[in-house]
């Protein structure tokens, strides 16, 4: 390829947006489209403000920044790795966790309602003192719940050492040391024997027929991050078993299932289930109190 016909972020832009468009590419990690994942992805190499695009687009580039802009497109078209483990940065709401191929990108529907804190069913955030998080992952929604209930401890669980590594490492970055507890743990196995005002989960929850069909993005990452066996509810079923006794009188399990609405309905609607509205409807998230759960 003859870099010298890319001169500024502008080319480059419309190089990856083109590129992005022809490979085909899903995007399903963070940007909603080439456009906008092509930004991100020459704004974060050039080490420019992610919100500033437009001051910078017909600035001149070096050559060697050309040619570390052109690598990095080339790694997402060809070899469809999702931008956040290029960049080892992902973003939920105003928040920027470090991230990479030891842990699943962060994504989730319960990160829109934790700024709200999960209003209106807790009344008031000051009076939730213990949090316990499944399959943390990198720790992003421990992280976000610890920085909204300021007087709580959040244990965060998750069955990989790799994954709990990327955790500590975002945890350490957020200074909460002393608020996040991080726990190897199956599940439930290896938690601490108290009650928890909130337990909170985004599993893996992709049906066996889904996880056949998942575009090639999604297997870079980890699939225990993923799968959930025939109808997505393998662990789910887990985590609503032995969420009651693990819950005080008036707490409340909340727990994100995608697409996969119609399988819990199927398994878990007889406890009757309220769905929590995100900004992609309301079949993301399902909610449940302790009451219902002794049922």
């Amino acid at each position: 390829m003859d870099t010298t016909l890319f001169t500024t972020p502008r080319d480059l832009l419309r190089y990856a947006t083109t590129r992005f468009n022809t490979e085909q590419l899903f995007f399903g990690h963070g940007s909603a489209e080439a456009f906008d994942e092509a930004a991100y992805l020459v704004l974060h190499t050039l080490k420019l403000p992610l919100d500033k695009l437009e001051p910078f687009l017909d600035a001149r580039l070096l050559p060697e920044e050309v040619q570390r802009v052109l690598a990095v497109i080339e790694r997402r078209a060809t070899d469809r790795i999702p931008a956040a483990y290029i960049t080892n940065e992902a973003w939920l709401g105003t928040y920027s966790f470090y991230v990479d191929e030891r842990t699943i990108v962060p994504r989730s529907f319960i990160a829109e309602l934790i700024p709200e804190y999960f209003a209106p069913w807790v009344n008031n955030p000051e009076s939730i003192e213990n949090v316990l998080e499944l399959c943390t992952g990198s720790g992003c929604l421990a992280i976000m719940m610890a920085d909204a209930f300021p007087d709580a401890q959040v244990d965060a669980v998750d069955i990989s050492a790799d994954a709990l590594a990327v955790a500590q490492r975002n945890v350490d970055t957020y200074k909460l040391q002393g608020r996040v507890n991080l726990i190897q743990s199956d599940l439930y196995q290896n938690v601490p024997a108290k009650k928890y005002d909130l337990i909170v989960t985004n599993p893996p929850y992709v049906n066996s027929g889904s996880m056949a069909r998942l575009p090639q993005e999604y297997l870079h990452e980890p699939q225990i991050a993923l799968d959930g066996g025939t109808d997505g509810m393998d662990l789910v079923r887990k985590i609503v078993a032995g969420a009651a006794e693990r819950l005080t009188d008036d707490g409340l399990l909340i727990v994100e299932i995608g697409n996969e609405k119609a399988f819990a309905e199927a398994a878990f609607g007889h406890l009757g289930l309220t769905w929590l509205t995100t900004s992609q409807g309301d079949d993301m998230v399902f909610l449940l109190t302790a009451d219902q759960l002794k049922l």
